[in-house]
């Protein structure tokens, strides 16, 4: 096969979107995609195949640093992480872009504003279809494009806990979504979070991007493509081959540029994997690691659950998920430092909750689950060198080190208060664990100073020149919303940029 000009490892939000922005630019594109597409079956809808039996989840276990192995919560089909997402799509705020103090620490400032990100965030947001509604919420920043979408509508019980919020003085607004709410409960009566997308209800990364990307000719996409390590060129300056295993057979394909967008954890690994130039393939730090930084500033979002059960009335809502509260996100309300962020999960059910409580009777989580509100709690996780993923022959080591927690027990704290105020006399919490990686962020992260970032501000590898990363781990903040939207942003940025730097005839 002749090499094409531009191979993309990936398909998921960072991937498929850097692809589909290429799109039309006369570049012959490879998408390399190591999962296949997810099949249409029942285990689709049911709650107790993907949350009891884990039928979806990888057949792969990473172990924490000196620890137990586990079995982690990344998927692997065409669409990656985003089969299975909320499908929230949110703006990080504008004061996420500055330098910005936490209990726990500070979150550095982003390489650029707002300002300068605000025309790809409405691109983005258009591309993914995103409902929405804008003069909700007091921190929404500055939106050069409206929402092309009237929100995603509250069911009756929802309208009633957003009318609850309110009566407390509160600002509950619109969660901006990628769902077609009819295309999805046509296919069944479920809530999207944590369900896999098998027809066009959510817009992921394939029923978006991906699709767009492939009307297309010079743009093609094989599955079952397993990146193994990339090869540096003799002087390390840039990347000379990709070496990958598909059907059995070693393949290698040698392309102009090089799009890495496998995802936070295994983008960082694939690098620490593969040779450093004149080190042979077992010596050196990997590649793209002059910072000695790859793998480093790991972040997942401190988050816990939270259902508000009144056992007098029922909770009848099929999805739920359309409301968040950042009424906190940027001060505790009492004049000190953010706590973060809340919004509603999906619809729970007493299969969920069986997932987490083991000896507690079904007919109770049924109940319990039939009269609560479910919500979650979001807070930032700031960058630490020592947060990070490592490698150990083959196996993955995750080395998490939270930080902020202060954030969600102040989160929870004023939560509680506020759900019992609007009448619900039970309150319960619990935090999510490694096992729930899906705002995996930070570990090649970009930056002005090639001493302290992988990348520069445009995802290129300062270190060679022809290897683009984006995926969440370009993220030098977690801020405290889903980062879905803002990787789509910058993948739409970096596409961009490449049309004018690299393939400007």
């Amino acid at each position: 096969m002749a090499n094409p000009d531009i191979v993309i490892i990936g398909s998921g939000i960072g991937g498929a979107t850097i692809a589909a922005g290429l799109a039309g630019s006369g570049a012959s594109i490879l998408i390399l995609e190591r999962g296949e597409p997810l099949p249409a079956t029942p285990h689709a809808r049911s709650t107790r195949s993907i949350f009891v039996d884990g039928h979806y989840r990888p057949k792969e276990m990473w172990r924490e640093a000196g620890g137990a192995a586990f079995n982690p919560g990344n998927y692997y089909y065409v669409g990656g992480n985003s089969k299975f997402f909320g499908a929230v799509l949110i703006r990080y705020r504008k004061e996420d872009f500055s330098e910005l103090e936490h209990f726990g620490g500070v979150s550095p400032a982003w390489p650029f504003s707002y300002d300068e990100f605000e025309p790809w965030y409405s691109k983005a947001e258009q591309l993914f279809r995103v409902r929405g509604s804008l003069g909700e919420d007091p921190t929404e920043p500055f939106h050069s494009i409206p929402y092309a979408f009237k929100p995603v509508p509250d069911e009756p019980s929802i309208a009633r806990a957003r009318a609850e919020l309110k009566g407390l003085g509160l600002h509950p607004a619109s969660l901006p979504l990628g769902v077609d709410i009819e295309a999805w409960l046509k296919d069944g009566k479920t809530g999207w979070d944590a369900f896999p997308n098998t027809g066009q209800g959510k817009v992921d990364a394939q029923t978006g991007p991906l699709t767009a990307a492939l009307v297309d000719k010079n743009i093609r996409l094989e599955t079952g493509a397993h990146v193994d390590w990339l090869e540096p060129s003799p002087d390390g300056k840039s990347i000379a081959a990709i070496h990958y295993t598909q059907n059995g057979s070693q393949k290698t394909l040698s392309p102009k540029l090089v799009i890495l967008s496998a995802g936070a954890v295994n983008s960082a690994v694939m690098l620490l994997r593969s040779p450093s130039a004149g080190n042979g393939k077992a010596g050196g730090k990997g590649l793209a690691n002059s910072s000695d930084q790859v793998g480093r500033n790991f972040m997942n979002h401190n988050s816990s659950a939270m259902l508000a059960i009144d056992p007098r009335r029922r909770n009848d809502a099929v999805y739920q998920k359309t409301l968040m509260l950042n009424d906190y996100y940027l001060s505790d309300g009492k004049g000190g430092k953010p706590l973060g962020n809340v919004q509603l999960l999906g619809k729970i059910d007493g299969n969920m909750l069986r997932a987490n409580v083991k000896l507690a009777p079904k007919f109770a989580l049924d109940f319990m689950a039939g009269h609560a509100v479910d919500w979650y709690l979001m807070c930032e996780d700031l960058p630490d060198p020592e947060s990070r993923i490592m490698v150990d022959g083959k196996e993955i080591v995750m080395q998490w080190r939270r930080s902020n927690m202060q954030s969600l027990e102040g989160l929870t704290k004023v939560m509680r208060e506020n759900f019992r105020a609007c009448g619900y006399p039970i309150v319960l919490s619990r935090p999510f664990d490694k096992r729930t990686p899906s705002h995996q962020c930070g570990t090649v992260r970009m930056g002005n100073d090639p001493a302290t970032a992988p990348l520069d501000p445009f995802c290129r590898a300062y270190d060679h020149r022809n290897l683009f990363v984006v995926d969440g781990g370009f993220l030098p903040t977690s801020a405290a919303v889903n980062p879905a939207l803002s990787i789509a942003a910058q993948a739409l940025r970096v596409a961009d940029h490449i049309r004018k730097t690299e393939l400007a005839a």
